[in-house]
């Protein structure tokens, strides 16, 4: 199976040191090892949010505030790249068609790259360029709710729902901007309903989901059609 996996940044940089690169490339090299072709794309996480903060202080631009975001999922895919050693290509991918001409058996890792995206939505774009099977976006939060499960106690999580029902639930609860791409980035979805590739959300903290999220059996939810 082809798969394009957005790795929130939050997950790899919420104990800070090397512990969570490596636990995510044990099971990024056990996907492999099962024969599935995979392209991931690593999210900023703490640093980004942080330097963001700063700009805002320091009265940077919306655009500014992005770039610094972009450079702070870099430097994730690059220890992410460390951490997998042989089994990764040693290029951080930016761009769909550099995605297209190395998929050659390594696992590939990618970044942000321009302004105004998302990680999502590379990772979107991503699984366009290798014909992707399924996108799997891996966060802190186990799944879609029908609202913000972490401000909403009774927020309901739904195992399967459609690209339209999605759209509409980030349209009513997501804020999106600069380090604040909660849930899912809007492009990334509608990009994914015209490719037609199921997305599956699960709750990374534990990275034995994102393995189950392709091999069967998490707990997460499945958007199609």
């Amino acid at each position: 199976m082809k798969v394009s996996i957005s790795l929130g940044g939050s997950l790899l940089t919420r104990s800070q040191d090397a512990d969570s690169y490596r636990r995510y490339a044990e099971a990024l090299r056990k996907l492999k090892r099962d024969g599935h072709e995979l392209v991931v794309v690593c999210g900023g996480g703490l640093p980004a949010r942080q330097y963001i903060k700063i700009a805002k202080q320091l009265g940077g631009s919306g655009e500014l505030q992005d770039r610094l975001g972009i450079l702070a999922t870099h430097l994730n895919a690059l220890l992410l790249i460390a951490a997998l050693g042989e089994d990764a290509d040693k290029r951080v991918h930016r761009r769909g068609g550099e995605v297209a001409r190395h998929l050659d058996g390594k696992i590939l890792v990618g970044g942000g790259h321009m302004p105004g995206s998302s990680t999502d939505y590379r990772a979107a774009l991503f699984a366009a360029a290798m014909g992707a099977d399924l996108i799997v976006n891996a966060t802190d939060v186990g799944g879609v709710y029908d609202r913000n499960p972490k401000t909403h106690r009774d927020a309901r999580k739904m195992d399967a729902l459609t690209f339209t029902e999605l759209e509409r639930i980030i349209g009513e609860n997501v804020r999106q901007a600069p380090g604040e791409y909660d849930l899912f980035d809007l492009k990334a979805v509608r990009l994914a309903a015209r490719l037609g590739t199921p997305v599956v959300f699960v709750d990374g903290t534990d990275p034995q989901e994102i393995v189950r999220a392709v091999e069967g059996g998490h707990s997460g939810t499945v958007v199609r059609g």
